[in-house]
């Protein structure tokens, strides 16, 4: 666009630029970088992450999420099978951390392996599992009646599941990453993350270095009551996926009753 000078000589028109501001869109969310070893430093260490037993959402056929649910009496002693098992692989003397999602079906299952292991628990919300939003305790149908998966391509992490109140793909790694960085940055031999299924892959993600912006197709499944080891070797420097959803622990208590 042009503007005239009303100061030009008479007789003479002098056409004068005017720049208007293009509109910018908004700049996407900055992602975080994984907690590889330059950036939560070098150390021999064993992670081992726990997903939370059989819960009353899963009997009761609800949606579980961030609704508060509990461990049923069955859940409560597989806790206890999953203590019992990571006490057996944590050597006596070696340093340990128990940190948790702060929902009470995985502060339990923390406790109980926290007890075990002689030391404290720690919480952080940002090990939740996803939120579905206002699903959250309602009926399994209910959701599934509502719910729009993901494409098979383009943006997914974004993905909006047709559910208010709901996060996205993108929302639950930010912050569990953001959480994976934080305890690795803890000097410690052995460290238990307790956490819920959808949530434990982005902990697994982090720790391999996997970038946020390309986990938009990962996932690692996990049973209930599961736990996945992970280790850093001091030779290498390799970060292992040792054993990924072992059930083994739960297998052996239901022989022991049996």
């Amino acid at each position: 666009m042009h503007a005239v000078r009303r100061d030009a000589p008479l007789g003479i028109t002098v056409l004068r630029a005017v720049c208007h501001p293009v509109p910018v869109p908004d700049a996407p969310r900055p992602l975080l970088a994984p907690p590889l070893p330059d950036l939560v430093g070098v150390r021999e260490r064993t992670v081992h992450v726990v997903t939370h037993p059989e819960a009353t959402h899963h009997v009761d056929g609800l949606v579980g999420g961030q609704h508060d649910s509990d461990l049923t009496p069955a859940g409560l002693r597989q806790a206890h099978l999953v203590a019992a098992a990571l006490r057996a692989r944590v050597p006596a003397g070696a340093s340990t951390d128990v940190v948790t999602s702060d929902l009470l079906r995985t502060r339990r299952t923390a406790t109980a392996v926290a007890d075990a292991l002689g030391t404290a628990v720690r919480l952080d919300p940002r090990l939740r599992e996803a939120s579905y939003g206002e699903a959250g305790g309602r009926p399994q149908a209910w959701l599934d009646a509502r719910f729009v998966p993901p494409p098979a391509t383009g943006d997914r992490l974004r993905h909006d599941v047709g559910v208010a109140g709901a996060e996205t793909r993108l929302d639950v790694a930010l912050r569990v990453y953001a959480a994976t960085t934080d305890l690795l940055r803890r000097d410690v031999d052995h460290q238990v993350v307790v956490t819920h299924g959808f949530a434990a892959t982005f902990v697994v993600a982090a720790w391999i270095g996997m970038p946020v912006d390309a986990a938009g197709h990962v996932a690692f499944p996990v049973p209930s009551g599961s736990i996945t080891t992970l280790r850093e070797d001091g030779y290498f420097h390799n970060r292992a996926v040792v054993a990924l959803g072992d059930v083994a622990h739960l297998a052996a208590g239901t022989e022991a009753r049996g």
